[in-house]
């Protein structure tokens, strides 16, 4: 049942949600669906430097004709890639049903 204590106490916390959250292109980009936290982006840098890291290891080890050793790493490769992508969809589950308690009129 919704009352309006739990109203307010959902308005109070998607306030301190939406004070945290800055938007680190919105400068540049034109879309507002493309707005990430701090957070977000420093994560999003980590995986990436992961990923770079390991294809250019493969690369290497495919270049001293180290076959094995660069097929393992270009599959934690693509495990990374995939572990990446369904974090982000988790996340955006969990931001669109947060968006989804608090009732429109608000």
């Amino acid at each position: 049942m919704i009352t309006r204590s739990n109203l307010v106490e959902q308005l109070r916390e998607y306030q301190i949600r939406s004070k945290h959250d800055w938007s680190f292109f919105s400068s540049s980009s034109s879309s507002s669906n493309f707005a990430t936290s701090r957070v977000d982006v420093v994560v999003f840098v980590i995986w990436e430097l992961f990923v770079l890291a390991f294809l250019v290891f493969s690369a290497v080890s495919l270049y001293f004709r180290h076959i094995r050793l660069g097929f393992v790493l270009v599959c934690i490769t693509v495990l990374l890639l995939l572990c990446m992508k369904i974090a982000k969809q988790v996340r955006l589950a969990k931001k669109k049903k947060r968006r989804m308690l608090l009732p429109l009129s608000m």
